[in-house]
Parts: structure tokens; C-alpha cells; sequence
């Protein structure tokens, strides 16, 4: 049996005195993809912070990697959050945005000229990220978070913009990082991209 590397257990949030998650259970081990679903404001992004330390539960129990998830350097060497879209640094081209991301962690399998390649960012390397399209963001945002290492990815909608073609490739991606002993939680509208991943997928209901 795999071993779980996150356990949730009736974790409830409350965000001024409106519920927002009740009585969420979720176990996910090496290996898994999980797409939580379900219709806007059921808690969807909110489980998402949780499991990265960003909000804490009124009440219940989250474990990742065997202890409470926590916003310091050990818990973000094994996971990353593709949520909000980042802060860009200042002055700096979509190359050298990669190009620093692969500086700082050395140990990533691919190189940057591949990956601009793979991402369909070639020809938008000499640009500056705030320049380019919605999708084109997107894209630079999933490269930089796959450019790193890591045992777990938290994904806020991944298909945020991105066309039908891109959304395949993607899907293979993480099925591949999956595969290869990694996990995946992601929020998502889009039940195709989810089968396409093979993913489990857990429906969040509205809070009453």
C-alpha cells in the first residue's frame, strides 16, 4: 500500500462566521491525483490553503508529510502551490525568470531552453511576464513550479487560460510526475482535463 503523504480529517473552516468547508475528510499517497471539484465558493482553493499552511482549520486535522503543514523552508522544499499568479520580478525577461528558478535549484531534470520549448514559450523568452497573455502566464507559472523539485503539488485550477491543446500536454505532465512517486491535489472546473490525468476526483458540497 502507498504511503499517504497527506491526511485530512473533518477539517471545518469558517471565514466570518460563513462556513466555508465541513467535515472534509481527504488521504492522498505517492502516486495519487486528486482533482477536488465542485461548483464556486464551495471551499475548493480553501482546502487548497489549507494543505499548504496558508489557512488553518477551525477544527479537524491536516498531516502532510506526517506533520501540520507549515510555511517554512522544510515544507516548501517538498511542496509547491500554483495558485494566485505570482509576483514578477521587476526588469526581468521570461527566460530569466526560468533561468533563476533553475539557479536556484540545481538538482531540476530539465534545462531551461527545453522547458521554454515544452511550455510554448520560445518565442516569448526576451519578454517580460507582465506582457504576456493570460494563458502565456500561466504557462510561465507551471514552468517554474515543475522546474523545481518536489514530492507534492497543490494546483489551483492549472487550466486557468490555457487552450485545449496545452490542457492535454499538462495532463500528461503530471500524470508523469505522478508516476514517477509525486502527488498531485488540484482544483478544477474542467472534468475532461481531470479524466485526462486519470485523477480521483472528490466533490466538495456546499456548506450549509
Amino acid at each position: 500500500m502507498a504511503e499517504s503523504i497527506i491526511v485530512v480529517r473533518d477539517v471545518r473552516v469558517e471565514l466570518s462566521g460563513t462556513p466555508i468547508l465541513r467535515g472534509v475528510d481527504l488521504t492522498v499517497a505517492r502516486g495519487d491525483i486528486v482533482a477536488v471539484v465542485g461548483v464556486n465558493g464551495v471551499g475548493k482553493s480553501t482546502l487548497l490553503r489549507c494543505l499548504a499552511g496558508i489557512q488553518p482549520p477551525g477544527s479537524g486535522e491536516v498531516s502532510v508529510f506526517d506533520r501540520p503543514p507549515a510555511d517554512d523552508s522544510d515544507f516548501w522544499r517538498d511542496v509547491i502551490l500554483v495558485g494566485d499568479e505570482p509576483a514578477w520580478y521587476p526588469g526581468l525577461t521570461v527566460r530569466e525568470h526560468l533561468e533563476l528558478m533553475h539557479a536556484v535549484h540545481r538538482s531540476s531534470r530539465l534545462e531551461v531552453g527545453t522547458i521554454l520549448e515544452v511550455f510554448g514559450l520560445a518565442g516569448r523568452r526576451d519578454m517580460a511576464p507582465p506582457t504576456l497573455s493570460t494563458g502565456q502566464r500561466q504557462r510561465l507559472s507551471l514552468a517554474m513550479a515543475l522546474l523545481r523539485p518536489s514530492r507534492l503539488l497543490l494546483l489551483d485550477e492549472p487550466e486557468r487560460g490555457l487552450d485545449a491543446t496545452f490542457r492535454r500536454r499538462l495532463a500528461t505532465m503530471l500524470t508523469e510526475y505522478a508516476a514517477a512517486g509525486g502527488a498531485v491535489v488540484m482544483a478544477t472546473h474542467d472534468l475532461d482535463f481531470a479524466r485526462a490525468t486519470h485523477a480521483r476526483q472528490i466533490t466538495l458540497e456546499a456548506a450549509a
